[in-house]
């Protein structure tokens, strides 16, 4: 495939190197130095392009979607803190007839412990002695707090049926690729549910398999729906 990378920094470095690795051609880079007011979401730069693959800014990430909707372009959407018009994306991706993988994490591992939270929050929906936190840490360059991630396990948890309060707490320090915490406290006992990441290598092949999957397809689909 060609794929075009939407915002240059660390991660979409990371995606380009594993990108090559796996056989494709990279078409476009756009980053703040040439997009910072989408100049570069042009029919003639996107020419050729099978999917790009957005990792950019909060601000940024609807107009990115929009822009790149009309032109017909399949997308990956890694970037976080954008999600309050989620209902409008859908919309512009049906619209368009254009295909959009969309996940607030692309690690395998994130997205089995997603579904392993609500496997938790429904056993524990209906006993109100267990009371619900959810926690974690990244890297002081991390634009979000919470982080997408972290949302949402909250939101599986809700929709398994968890509908007590959850306390939500955020740390930025040094650079810790991401650590997500959910736990259950009683009088009795406590039990935490922890993922820690080594690195943002599986964030970013996880990006990269998106893409392949999504070329040539329709619709506004999530990470985990097409894992498993």
């Amino acid at each position: 495939m060609k794929i075009a990378i939407v915002g240059y920094g660390k991660m979409g470095k990371m995606i380009e190197r594993i990108a090559l690795e796996r056989g494709h051609g990279i078409g476009l880079r756009l980053d703040e130095f040439n997009n910072a007011n989408y100049e570069g979401m042009t029919a003639e730069n996107f020419a050729g392009i099978d999917v790009a693959i957005d990792f950019s800014v909060p601000h940024a990430a609807v107009g990115n979607i929009e822009r790149m909707s009309a032109l017909g372009i399949n997308q990956v959407v890694g970037t976080t803190g954008w999600t309050s018009q989620i209902d409008h994306v859908r919309e512009v991706v049906e619209r368009n007839k254009v295909g959009l993988v969309w996940s607030p994490n692309y690690s395998v591992g994130v997205n089995a412990f997603f579904r392993i939270v609500a496997e938790a929050a429904k056993l524990l929906s209906a006993t109100p002695e267990y009371e619900g936190w959810a926690w974690e840490i990244h890297h002081s360059a991390k634009k979000d707090a919470p982080s997408g991630t972290l949302l949402k396990l909250v939101e599986e948890m809700r929709k398994a049926g968890y509908d007590r309060n959850v306390d939500i707490g955020s740390n930025r320090a040094g650079t810790i690729a991401g650590t997500h915490e959910i736990g259950f406290d009683s009088a009795a006992d406590t039990i935490t549910l922890r993922h820690t990441a080594r690195s943002r290598d599986g964030f970013a092949l996880g990006a990269v398999k998106a893409a392949e999957w999504v070329a040539g397809k329709q619709g506004f689909h999530e990470f985990g729906d097409i894992l498993f």
